[in-house]
């Protein structure tokens, strides 16, 4: 007997037995990916999946690292296909299948042979085996060897155990599935700061990737110096203890800038660990001065890292980007009271130790305290214009879901197009998906914002209101959008307008830029077309193969900006075929110096630097 149901539209919905299936392990990993890696992507972004298989895949092996077995990894990335060989004990010969294949399996449950590991559910491999076209795992143990070759976790070859003269240890090749991954490509850009990551936090540990040498020997100093792009006020205080690592210094920036870790996994978003950190480090620094400073001006400028190891952690994701756990072990204190007897013991022996660098700290924070009640009256001003602004902005064209709107989940899709102009904004307005991008538009170019102190993000009405609608004022945790995308014409005042609004970024907000939230929105320059066919062209090359393409005489059109582009071909461009280029920064960047050449008072030079390069493209 058939049954159906009525739904609210009036439409019959069968609901029967055939309705209910059961799925294998690697069935459901393989319809729902987003569960088990994140966002699927192509590599484009760090935060795409096959970065996250790679990741999976070092985990075990920096586990052993962890464990005390092996002193080094090889990583080989060549045309899409990953290998990762570890010198650990090997997995067990008589389990490689299993720990491979056989969900919710794996030696983590065990506190013994892993007490503080990442990863303790028995999936993060079996996800890599479900979501790769081929995967082999081989381990090598005491003089002999087995592997287990795969394809989409079918076992494709299950070797017998045969004697070797390779070290122990464990070798994992993969190959990412490209039906799910579509043209995927590792880039070393984003695969490099993953493997020194893990060298920051494993002081010795020596990761060889494609011939190159990643190796630390003083940990959280070596990741600050690294990532830092602000000259240091003072050394950095370096201090460490069984399951707890800190860094802390401040630098001339408005920002704080943490780095968080949970058994070396670099928890992104934070959680207990971090908060519990922060809390910390503001008290025993307002405590030691004996002065009712606010934690805001304490921590104004601040640059720091924690790493701590937990037994069996919580994380709020597989993707293990935020630490849930409120305890260290089963038989430990509270993450709180771990880290705040810590550093309260720590800081505060460290701070009466170094007069120096309790001095330049000092100075940093009177700074800070002073710039803020300059601001105070123009900031409860400009927060009710912004309040006000929320109801009736005009310049904003707010979506209906935001970044981590939903259970504290990340909303990856979620974006604001900042544009110049009314037909810009009328263009992507119209064409844009209301549920996840924003439009804000600016009026004409902005402020110069170089050189100015923070009250003129609260003086300056565009800046005020553009940093309310990005809700940064308070945290970068309460940022609304995951991508902030400059959308201005590929013209010299578009240009100028992009570079005016990146350095007030730079300026004020650098950590939207250092945790990659700040993209350009690439838009065609031409349209080239038939009667039967319509290309978009980026590039002029891509205009030359176009009119190869279509044959003699096509239409061609030159977009002048981005007014000129309908609604109903903008959605080509702000779909899921977008073309973004991340905005990011790099310590040898030199940011400061940067600036003060290209967008401070020394009209001269940069002239001359113009000139001289105009003159060297003429020659060319």
């Amino acid at each position: 007997m058939n049954e159906t149901n009525i739904n609210s539209t009036g439409q019959e919905i069968a609901y029967i037995e055939e309705n209910i299936q059961t799925l294998e392990w690697w069935e459901h990993i393989r319809r729902r990916p987003g569960m088990y890696i994140g966002k699927i992507g192509d590599g484009t972004y760090a935060d795409d999946g096959i970065y996250v298989l790679l990741k999976e895949v070092l985990d075990n092996a920096i586990d052993e690292y962890m464990m005390g077995y092996g002193k080094s990894v090889d990583i080989t990335i060549d045309n899409g296909v990953v290998t990762v060989r570890d010198y650990g004990r090997g997995i067990p010969l008589g389990k490689v299948a299993d720990v491979s294949s056989k969900m919710n399996t794996g030696g983590k449950y065990d506190s013994k042979a892993f007490k503080k590991s990442v990863g303790l559910n028995g999936v993060g491999i079996k996800a890599v085996n479900a979501l790769s076209a081929y995967m082999l795992v081989q381990s090598f143990r005491d003089g002999e060897t087995k592997s287990v070759a795969y394809n989409q976790a079918h076992i494709t070859e299950d070797s017998l155990v045969s004697p070797t003269t390779q070290s122990n240890g464990t070798l994992v090749n993969f190959i990412p599935d490209e039906k799910i991954f579509e043209g995927y490509h590792y880039r070393d850009e984003f695969v490099e700061p993953l493997l020194k990551n893990y060298v920051f936090l494993n002081s010795g540990l020596t990761i060889n990737f494609n011939g190159k040498k990643f190796h630390s020997k003083n940990g959280l100093v070596d990741l600050l110096n690294e990532y830092m792009t602000s000259e240091s006020l003072y050394p950095i205080i370096h201090l460490r203890s069984q399951d707890i690592e800190i860094a802390i210094t401040h630098a001339n920036q408005y920002s704080e800038e943490y780095y968080s870790f949970v058994n070396g996994q670099f928890t992104t978003q934070g959680g207990t660990h971090l908060s519990a950190f922060k809390e910390t480090v503001s008290r025993v620094i307002k405590e030691y001065y004996s002065k009712s400073f606010e934690y805001s001006d304490i921590r104004s400028g601040i640059i720091a890292a924690v790493a701590i190891k937990v037994e069996e952690p919580i994380f709020e994701s597989q993707t293990k980007t935020k630490l849930g756990s409120k305890d260290i072990g089963p038989e430990g204190p509270t993450v709180a009271k771990f880290i705040g007897d810590f550093v309260k013991k720590e800081l505060d022996n460290y701070l009466h130790k170094n007069p120096d660098t309790t001095d330049a700290l000092l100075k940093k924070i009177l700074e800070s305290e002073k710039e803020r009640k300059a601001i105070a009256g123009v900031t409860k001003l400009a927060r009710e214009r912004a309040k006000k602004s929320s109801l009736h902005n005009k310049k904003l064209r707010d979506c209906r879901l935001h970044y981590n709107d939903i259970k504290g989940e990340n909303l990856e899709e979620t974006c604001i197009f900042i544009t110049e102009g009314d037909s810009a904004s009328g263009s992507i307005t119209q064409s844009r998906d209301p549920n996840y991008q924003a439009v804000f538009s600016l009026r004409g170019k902005p402020l110069n914002t170089f050189g100015e102190t923070k009250q003129i993000v609260y003086k300056n009405e565009e800046f005020n209101l553009l940093q309310a609608a990005l809700n940064i004022e308070e945290s970068l945790e309460d940022l609304r959008y995951n991508k902030v995308i400059i959308a201005t014409d590929a013209d010299v005042d578009g240009m100028h307008i992009r570079l005016l609004i990146i350095t007030f970024f730079l300026q004020f907000f650098p950590d939207l830029i250092k945790n990659n939230h700040v993209f350009i929105l690439q838009t065609p320059l031409f349209r080239v077309r038939n009667k039967k066919e319509t290309t978009y062209c980026y590039s002029d090359e891509e205009r030359q193969r176009a009119i190869g393409k279509l044959g003699p005489n096509p239409e061609i059109t030159r977009f002048k900006g981005l007014g000129e582009i309908s609604p109903s071909e903008f959605k080509h461009f702000i779909g899921k075929d977008i073309r973004l280029d991340l905005v990011n920064m790099r310590k040898q960047d030199a940011v400061k110096e940067m600036l003060e050449f290209y967008m401070g008072k020394n009209t001269m030079e940069r002239q001359n630097f113009i000139i001289n390069n105009l003159m060297v493209e003429e020659d060319v």
